[in-house]
């Protein structure tokens, strides 16, 4: 018997190859932040290479990138992955979302990338991942269709929503005319160890091997050991290890499900919001500055810069770790605890993780000094976030992205902006941003964006026009009745969970004396004032429909859907006080056509100034 171990390049582990997993370990499980770690650390590297005007010719000469290994078995003639279906996977996403840019811009390399995806069978697409029941969902995201995992395995589910983030990260725009040379970097020069064993026993024997022997101290063990050394009191020393030992072990079990890294996420966060001095230059060839190297060897980033933080005196050194980390360790708990749970007071921190915004830690953390009370705490990340809440909805309201790698560097700069500020301070330094911003509902003309008006649903928006609609549903229920549902509205666990509903139906030749294309109504259908929350068994009961039959269902529904009809206007004296009060353009419609769904777009950017109205920070740091 033998083992063979390989270093394989993408293309080479890939290319006319198929690999097959045992059923008991076939769930995928890689999270949002993984593919976003993955996606960041692969164009940072990339980024480091190259130089304006370089070619795909350039590659060769750019450094490599070591994505770890892979265990193989041989059995029946086939490859079996023993050890790293979850990074094949995900490279198996990321390459079928190149393969769709790379398409769309008409790239030569589209080709290439596709026979890395699937091998050709007498004209049957194999994909690399030979598993029967994750081929339908390849195959759609492959071919730009679209695809439910209702009532599927939970890995179909997992699979759509990294293939999300990796469309939502944006690396693609930050690359810009560099996209066709990344794709040539990243499948010949990333590469991985496959070690091949000859037998399942073997494999197996590997596996444990490496996973149970000798397991390499994290990055967080180094800071510790790095931080401990010119610690020689003895009893100083072990007060400062329990206290460290106390913190990890909350943060990594903290939350519905134990995350052994969440350690490491949160040091990166501290890091970023309270030392980072200096950002790669926007530029290509660029190297990496504090903010990036951070996010990938921050316990070297100490190390080689002990001034950053002032370390290396054993006094020092027992202050950050008994003193400063855990103060924001706890801090950090506080935001992901209200980014999970709906929290009154933190309520901007839920808005905006359901909206995925991953940079928020990092951002909220910034204001924050070791001295300020609880209270104090609480006020400046509620006040932080409902900035990043009004922020974002501006921006996806304008078609602007938000993604990771878009946002990295105008994050920085507001990290460095609010970095320790007085809670007073802070808040006028965020409403005078807001108020100055040239990104706002109505439109951004220096961006040649109009708004909100023109905002409809497709891929890029689907998830911010749910949020959206999602808040003013809540918004105007709150008013009217003071119950608050925008997290039951936006639980997608819950039986029977809300869904977009179109008021239109979908017939065309209805419309046809409005729009006599088939495009054009389409384009039309999807727009902003033309869409509701319902639940989903009422959505799928009206949904053929037309507007008139419709009506009579939505007058039992959320009071943004009923207020269509007639019915709360002469049945609910609350919504008849709300109207009177903030003196909102609600109206009954008889019929929806054109100028109806115009109507109802200018009450949605209406109701969105004041969801997201400026004000909005004063009031969530309590002003």
């Amino acid at each position: 018997m033998s083992i063979q171990p390989h270093y394989r390049t993408i293309s080479e582990l890939l290319k006319n190859r198929t690999f097959a997993i045992d059923e008991y370990q076939r769930e995928y499980k890689w999270e949002h932040r993984h593919i976003e770690e993955l996606i960041n650390d692969l164009v940072n590297r990339f980024q480091g290479s190259y130089r304006d005007g370089d070619t795909p010719r350039s590659v060769p000469d750019y450094s490599d990138y070591f994505l770890g290994s892979i265990i193989v078995t041989q059995r029946e003639g086939r490859s079996y992955l023993v050890d790293g279906q979850q990074r094949v996977t995900s490279l198996t996403l990321l390459l079928i979302f190149l393969y769709r840019e790379a398409k769309a811009r008409s790239l030569n390399v589209a080709s290439t990338v596709a026979d890395l995806v699937y091998s050709d069978s007498y004209g049957e697409h194999v994909f690399n991942l030979d598993i029967p029941e994750r081929t339908p969902v390849l195959r759609a995201l492959f071919n730009g269709e679209p695809y439910t995992s209702s009532g599927q395995d939970e890995s179909i589910g997992t699979i759509l929503a990294r293939y999300d983030d990796i469309d939502a990260n944006d690396f693609e725009d930050e690359l810009g005319d560099a996209l066709e040379t990344f794709v040539y970097w990243l499948i010949n020069r990333v590469g991985l160890i496959e070690i091949v064993a000859s037998n399942d026993a073997q494999a197996y024997a590997i596996f444990e091997t490496m996973n149970d022997r000798g397991k390499p101290l994290s990055p967080v063990d180094m800071l510790k050991a790095y931080l401990l050394a010119p610690v020689h009191d003895e009893a100083e020393r072990a007060r400062s290890n329990s206290v460290w030992r106390r913190m990890t072990l909350e943060l990594n079990t903290s939350g519905d499900e134990p995350d052994p890294e969440r350690d490491a996420v949160m040091m990166k966060a501290w890091l970023r919001s309270q030392h980072a001095e200096s950002v790669r230059e926007r530029k290509a060839g660029s190297l990496d500055r504090d903010w990036e190297t951070i996010g990938t060897t921050f316990h070297r980033w100490i190390r080689d810069s002990p001034e950053r933080l002032r370390v290396g005196d054993a006094a020092r050194n027992v202050e950050i770790m008994t003193e400063e980390l855990p103060f924001f360790a706890g801090a950090y708990l506080r935001i992901m605890e209200a980014s999970r749970r709906y929290t009154p007071g933190l309520e901007h921190v839920f808005y905006n993780a359901h909206n995925e915004f991953t940079w928020q830690p990092t951002v909220l953390l910034a204001p924050l000094e070791r001295h300020d009370d609880p209270e104090t705490v609480r006020r400046k990340i509620a006040a932080t976030a409902a900035f990043l809440d009004i922020w974002i909805m501006r921006r996806v309201s304008n078609y602007i992205r938000v993604g990771y790698s878009t946002t990295s560097y105008a994050m920085y700069l507001l990290v460095k902006e609010i970095r320790r500020r007085p809670l007073e301070e802070l808040v006028e330094l965020l409403t005078r941003r807001l108020e100055e911003d040239d990104v706002t509902f109505e439109g951004a003309p220096s961006r040649g964006r109009s708004g909100i008006r023109d905002l409809a649903l497709n891929q890029f928006s689907k998830r911010y026009i749910y949020h959206l609609l999602a808040r003013i549903t809540a918004y105007v229920d709150l008013r009217a009745t003071g119950a608050d549902r925008f997290a039951e509205t936006v639980d997608r666990a819950r039986h029977n969970p809300f869904d977009i509903e179109h008021i239109w139906h979908d017939d065309h030749d209805y419309f046809a004396a409005s729009f006599p294309s088939r495009s054009d109504f389409e384009a039309a259908r999807n727009r902003i004032g033309g869409l509701l929350l319902l639940p989903a068994d009422v959505n799928r009961s009206v949904q053929a429909k037309p507007y008139e039959e419709k009506a009579r269902q939505y007058a039992n529904q959320n009071f943004f859907a009923a207020s269509l009809t007639s019915q709360p206007y002469s049945h609910q004296p609350q919504f008849r006080t709300l109207i009177e009060r903030d003196g909102l353009p609600f109206r009954p419609m008889e019929r929806f056509g054109v100028a109806e769904q115009a109507e109802r777009g200018e009450l949605v950017l209406d109701l969105a100034q004041r969801v997201w109205s400026p004000d909005g920070v004063r009031r969530a740091a309590g002003y």
